[in-house]
């Protein structure tokens, strides 16, 4: 471990001497907002000095030649600092085998769940570490005590698996599903909110919304959505799949019932890892969704009972957790949410060339989704793959067709520029 806490003091003095390198005053703002780096700036902003930074985070990930990787949403790979303390954990629990299940297994699980319950802003009493997003969220959606009649609100371009867990709860309880459509390009929050607002009545039970949507990567105000249902006395769930790790905020300042998200994603943690917020009073009225009798039920340890599973996973959470910090939540949506305001300001106006994200810079971060007219969203991922060896995922449903582009904070500007250059050409022909 000794050598896992000097690559991220590496890393820590590397961000100061990249700052010194990058600022020209004292007096500049350690911040830099988005709205400044798609502005022309001086060529040390954004070349030599800012992107030397991000080339050493670049060496701790062993990528792939055969292609350039556009697809992070789905798995966000580990560094290999923390793939390396993976290891060693697992080989840990190895050898110690039934010894470390009986003794200590739990007290480091609580100790993990207390240091993302510091990161994410809740109380260690309102979290759990679950396997991903669909596994937490469905623990709700399964977990409640429905009743005949009343409505779940949700939108179609929420996640297809959650979506089927409501279809399920409608032929078992005999609930009614209505669904919403987002809209690619809204003109404010308001139209968002109100949007969810006339689909509520007085039989709406709960609201899921995305935090942000995994098709196109935008960024719904759920602030103002939980504020909203909760003065009609409805409950909030959120699916923050992509949101957590990705851009600042905590979950306690969104005023939400429910959180589910995965880890394995923005966090760089192993696959199996994600995590479920509760709010404290209404963990008693959620059922687990294994038989657990042997805690409270206000404790939300309950909906935490999934049989033996791979422990190292939840170690391996805060080798993570270290990493992340290492580079900082600022720095990190700073970064990501250059990178993809870079491609789309340059393809956005470009005939035949679809964004299907919004373009202002606060509905966004790192993913965004690209169609072109007359090319079905498979096709045109097809071609992006075997003619220009770039790896994306097609997207074709609800109001989305095109393929999601989901930059990590190791792609670079060359891999952009190459990604720009066949959209361009696609289009033109």
């Amino acid at each position: 471990m000794l050598g896992f806490k000097n690559h991220y003091l590496s890393i820590m003095l590397s961000k100061r001497q990249f700052l010194k390198s990058l600022f020209f005053s004292a007096a500049l703002p350690l911040k830099i907002r988005r709205e400044r780096l798609l502005k022309k700036l001086p060529p040390s902003w954004t070349t030599e000095a800012f992107d030397a930074y991000w080339l050493k985070i670049r060496s701790d990930y062993k990528l792939k030649t055969e292609y350039i990787n556009l697809e992070n949403g789905y798995f966000n790979m580990m560094s290999q600092p923390v793939m390396d303390a993976y290891f060693n954990d697992m080989r840990k629990v190895n050898l110690e085998a039934s010894c470390y299940m009986r003794t200590v297994q739990f007290e480091n699980k609580q100790k993990t769940k207390e240091r993302l319950a510091t990161l994410f802003g809740c109380s260690p009493n309102e979290l759990i570490i679950t396997r991903n997003t669909t596994e937490s969220l469905d623990t709700i959606i399964s977990g409640l005590n429905w009743n005949p009649g009343e409505e779940a609100i949700m939108a179609e371009q929420d996640y297809g698996s959650m979506l089927d867990m409501f279809k399920q709860n409608a032929k078992k309880y005999q609930i009614v599903n209505k669904i919403v459509s987002i809209p690619l390009n809204p003109k404010s929050d308001e139209e968002i909110v109100e949007l969810y607002e006339k689909a509520i009545t007085s039989r709406t039970r709960l609201l899921m919304i995305c935090h942000m949507i995994n098709s196109t990567g935008h960024i719904l105000p759920v602030k103002k959505i939980c504020d909203m249902a909760h003065e009609k006395g409805v409950e909030v769930m959120i699916d923050g799949a992509h949101a957590v790790a990705q851009f600042d905020f905590k979950i306690s300042d969104l005023n939400c019932d429910y959180y589910g998200s995965s880890l394995h994603k923005w966090l760089g943690a192993p696959l199996g890892a994600g995590i479920l917020y509760v709010n404290k009073d209404k963990i008693k009225n959620i059922w687990p969704l294994y038989g657990e009798l042997g805690f409270g039920e206000n404790d939300i340890k309950k909906l935490n009972h999934t049989g033996t599973h791979p422990v190292a996973t939840d170690l391996a959470i805060n080798h993570a957790i270290d990493y992340h910090n290492a580079i900082g939540i600022k720095r990190k949506e700073e970064r990501l949410g250059y990178l993809q305001s870079y491609w789309t300001t340059k393809v956005r106006k470009i005939k035949n060339i679809i964004i299907n994200t919004p373009a202002e810079l606060k509905r966004s971060c790192a993913i965004a989704n690209v169609g072109i007219k007359g090319i079905r969203p498979s096709e045109l991922a097809n071609i992006l793959l075997k003619k220009y060896k770039i790896w994306t995922v097609a997207i074709d449903n609800a109001n989305v067709q095109g393929v999601r582009i989901t930059p990590s904070i190791y792609t670079t500007i060359d891999e952009l520029d190459k990604l720009i250059a066949a959209l361009k050409e696609i289009a033109a022909r």
